[in-house]
């Protein structure tokens, strides 16, 4: 079968999709390029389908790819057969393959390789055959004894490290006790004797056994956590029955052969000192491996939930970034983003100015008619948010509110040198709320200026494969950033880089000519720009917004490639796109039913994915999905934990959903915690999201609140 027949099987899509796809990746196209304007030839296949087809295109051909390696290392050994190739050539996956190829691997100087070097293999067949003998076993070693093997004992001995290893490299026997393993094996996991855990953080798991199959991926990683730490030991357990009968259904003793003890030896030698150890290792390394994949897939989800948070424009903003002994940095930024004043307060300990920090706050509140306070969510940020509610409280203006903002990646933007670039005349310490406020007026054009791996809504995130979840991230950004659109004369490098067909250096080059030659004054004027030729414009185009340009379409998702079809459809509509959003949406929409498409479609020979977003775009011209999205929470009082009652209704919104549930704050100290359990069946949260929930239990010294989930 093809790459497009198998994996159209995997994913239950016509193999046609799959080949049309695969040509177009294979000739330089982006997926979210793909994904909105070819989704005549894709069959309309969405992001995540496509997303999914190169990643199973990029791991059958890395299959392929070692194939032929180790086709070609067997074939120069000579010892290559018609069966082993026919083996090989079927092997669906590299454990497999590498199964069929560990006993032809260069090996170390092992126990047995040592032996074969002694000339021992012809006993090792002996015992392999198990056959009768007239001689006895003295007897038939006689021959091969030397000064390496200087008795009958050695002789057996090494012969049978021969026939241990044999057994251990087959590879039927391995795959065969691998899958008994996943499935009947069992972690054990103890603690290490007198290891440093002072804050029991894996107390869970001090004397802990659970079956392979049932472990959970968060068990997984605290796992390989706490033995990284030197405080946990495990070991995976597999029942003798699991692989002793996969060993003696292909290597069984004969009882009559006077070579049966030396192969049930063998057998015991065989599985413990080298199958149960490689076993052991394979079925770690899986579970390892499924765990972080799963544990990228929560973290890139997180992230996708926070760069699609809607902007809060029109507000100005006063930031601020909490600390206790270095003080709270203060920023006041206008409602286009631009610093217009900052200050250092220290209303906590060790000096407690509060009265004077209030003071401050309130200058700068009334100076610059500030309508909302954004507070980082870090150190000292609940005592923060403590002195802003009893501000909001003497200050009593309706239009003025708080938020609470992660801040994660803060201190890194501050010290980047992007951030120089941006804020050359600020200290580095104030650049952190210069980020928290821009990031409450448009999350998404913030964010991006960070290392996706930097923003903290993973679980795990450190423990992973850091090349995985870099790609996985940098996919998530580059989805949101396509899905959103980018306006060209205002975005930053940063921004751009995420454009499908930019890229860094084509980023600065777009900037670098703006700065220059002033703003763009449609699409077109992008291919002035160095370096970016016929390929990144057409990749790009349909993503970059100009906005009030010489051409009304620039400003819309419409490709450039499609403006001929869309003035046709203006036409048929008679409509121009300066026409006001009511007359455009009342000759819009009748056009919008699938009958109407379908015939305006056979009309004008277009294709209907096309005609729909084009009909959309008209309608209303680079919409921000965002808009969507329910805006956050904004605040003018704090609940302390002893406010709360079991049975309150409070709304709270996601701050990170993990394996076990969701934090969620609700306007106290502590986040919540809405156990998965507490969800209806099939409810998905994602971060930003705002809830109802109940408060189920309240423990006060150990900071921990239960929710539950109240219908919306």
């Amino acid at each position: 079968m093809t790459y497009a027949q198998t994996i159209a099987q995997e994913m239950n899509i016509r193999p046609q999709q799959v080949e049309r796809t695969i040509a177009l990746l294979d000739d330089g196209n982006t997926i979210p390029f793909i994904a909105r304007y070819r989704q005549e030839m894709t069959g309309e296949l969405d992001e995540e389908q496509l997303r999914e087809i190169a990643a199973q295109l990029k791991k059958r051909r890395a299959l392929d790819e070692r194939r032929e390696t180790i086709l070609a290392a067997i074939t120069e050994q000579g010892q290559l057969t018609a069966e082993l190739a026919q083996k090989l050539a079927t092997a669906v996956s590299l454990t497999e393959l590498e199964d069929l190829y560990q006993p032809y691997k260069k090996k170390r100087q092992t126990r047995a390789e040592k032996a074969r070097q002694r000339g021992l293999q012809p006993l090792a067949d002996l015992i392999l055959s198990q056959q009768k003998s007239g001689q006895t076993l003295t007897q038939l070693a006689q021959p091969y004894l030397n000064d390496d093997v200087p008795d009958p004992d050695a002789a057996w001995a090494g012969a049978s490290d021969i026939v241990a290893e044999t057994m251990a490299d087959n590879a039927d026997i391995r795959g065969e006790v691998r899958a008994k393993a996943l499935q009947f094996g069992a972690v054990q996991v103890g603690r290490v004797p007198n290891s440093d855990d002072s804050k029991s953080v894996y107390a869970l798991y001090y004397e802990f056994s659970q079956r392979v199959e049932r472990l959970r991926p968060h068990q997984v990683l605290a796992i390989n956590r706490g033995e990284s730490e030197k405080v946990l030991r495990a070991k995976l357990d597999v029942p003798e029955r699991d692989w002793l009968r996969p060993i003696t259904s292909r290597y069984g003793p004969r009882h009559h052969s006077p070579f049966a003890p030396l192969l049930e030896a063998a057998t015991q030698d065989a599985a413990q000192r080298l199958l149960l150890p490689a076993i052991e290792r394979d079925v770690r390394r899986t579970l390892s491996e499924q765990a972080e994949v799963h544990a990228i897939q929560v973290f890139a989800d997180n992230l996708r939930g926070l760069l699609s948070q809607p902007p809060l424009a029109g507000h100005v903003i006063l930031a601020l970034d909490p600390g206790y002994r270095t003080g709270c940095k203060v920023a006041v930024v206008d409602a286009q983003g631009k610093v217009v004043d900052t200050a250092v307060v220290y209303p906590h300990p060790p000096q407690n100015q509060t009265d004077k920090s209030q003071q401050t706050l309130t200058r700068l509140i009334n100076q610059h008619d500030v309508t909302l306070i954004a507070i980082g969510n870090g150190t000292a940020s609940r005592e923060t948010e403590q002195l802003a509610a009893d501000l909001l409280a003497k200050l009593k203006r309706d239009n003025l509110h708080y938020l609470l903002v992660s801040e994660a990646g803060a201190s890194i933007y501050s010290a980047s040198p992007l951030a120089k670039q941006e804020l050359p005349d600020l200290d580095v310490t104030l650049r952190g709320a210069v980020s928290i406020a821009r990031r409450v007026q448009d999350p998404l054009a913030e964010l991006v200026k960070i290392d996706p791996q930097s923003i903290g809504v993973g679980m795990y995130q450190h423990d992973v494969n850091q090349k995985q979840l870099g790609e996985a991230l940098d996919s998530v950004v580059e989805s949101v950033v396509n899905q959103v659109g980018v306006d060209v004369n205002t975005a930053s490098p940063a921004l751009l880089t995420y454009v499908a067909g930019i890229g860094p250096k084509l980023a600065e080059n777009i900037v670098a000519h703006r700065e220059k030659e002033g703003r763009f004054a449609s699409r077109a004027a992008l291919k002035k720009v160095a370096g970016l030729g016929p390929k990144s414009f057409e990749q790009s185009a349909g993503f970059l917004r100009v906005r009030h340009g010489r051409e009304p379409l620039d400003s819309s998702a419409i490709h450039p490639e499609s403006y001929p079809l869309a003035k046709r459809v203006l036409a048929k509509l008679d409509l121009k796109m300066t026409d006001a959003l009511a007359v455009r949406e009342e000759k819009t929409r009748p056009w919008q039913t699938p009958a109407n498409i379908k015939q305006l479609a056979a009309e004008l020979d277009a294709g209907e994915p096309t005609l729909r977003d084009i009909l959309a775009q008209i309608m209303r011209p680079g919409r921000d999905p965002r808009e969507d999205v329910p805006l956050p929470l904004l605040r003018q009082d704090v609940l302390k934990m002893e406010d709360l009652q079991t049975g309150m209704h409070l709304s709270g919104t996601v701050r990170n959903v993990v394996d076990f549930g969701a934090f969620v704050d609700i306007g106290v100290k502590q986040d919540g915690l809405l156990h998965r359990s507490q969800l209806p069946r099939g409810q998905v949260l994602t971060v930003g999201d705002v809830i109802e929930v109940s408060i189920l239990s309240i423990e006060i010294e150990r900071g921990r609140i239960g929710l539950g989930w109240v219908e919306q």
